[in-house]
């Protein structure tokens, strides 16, 4: 199961966070948002259909963030948690830690904001658009 998010950078983007990135439906980002890559998302994890979120519940769910900016693709990997719950109306959160609260999508994800390809930054930066896809596997 797949679900996508559309959303565009900002000029505060700096993708200098060590164990998160975040797509918001805010309109607006401030310096010390280092974590966020883009704004005005389009959907929010509360818009996501159910079975996707019943299936990222699963402790041995496999969820995959793929982000793309103009020619520029990173692959993310994660795990479901059962305390997830997409409740979040304004923010999706990939994380490397276990933490979970209403905006967490995916646990254990093996890259962080700081971990994207510097010139994907330098696009999002510009105001590029990006698409997220989360996809669930398990």
């Amino acid at each position: 199961m797949e679900e996508r998010v559309r959303a565009r950078g900002h000029g505060n983007v700096t993708a200098r966070h060590a164990s998160t990135f975040e797509v918001t439906t805010d309109d607006f980002l401030t310096p010390a948002g280092d974590c966020i890559l883009a704004v005005e998302a389009d959907r929010a994890p509360a818009d996501f259909d159910p079975a996707f979120v019943e299936a990222c519940r699963s402790p041995a769910a496999v969820i995959e963030a793929s982000i793309r900016v103009a020619d520029h693709v990173a692959t993310v990997s994660g795990r479901g948690h059962p305390d997830l719950t997409f409740a979040s109306e304004r923010g999706a959160v990939g994380r490397t830690s276990d933490h979970v609260d209403d905006r967490t999508v995916l646990v254990g994800a093996d890259a962080a904001a700081v971990d994207l390809p510097r010139p994907m930054v330098v696009a999002l930066a510009a105001g590029a658009p990006l698409e997220l896809r989360l996809r669930v596997d398990g």
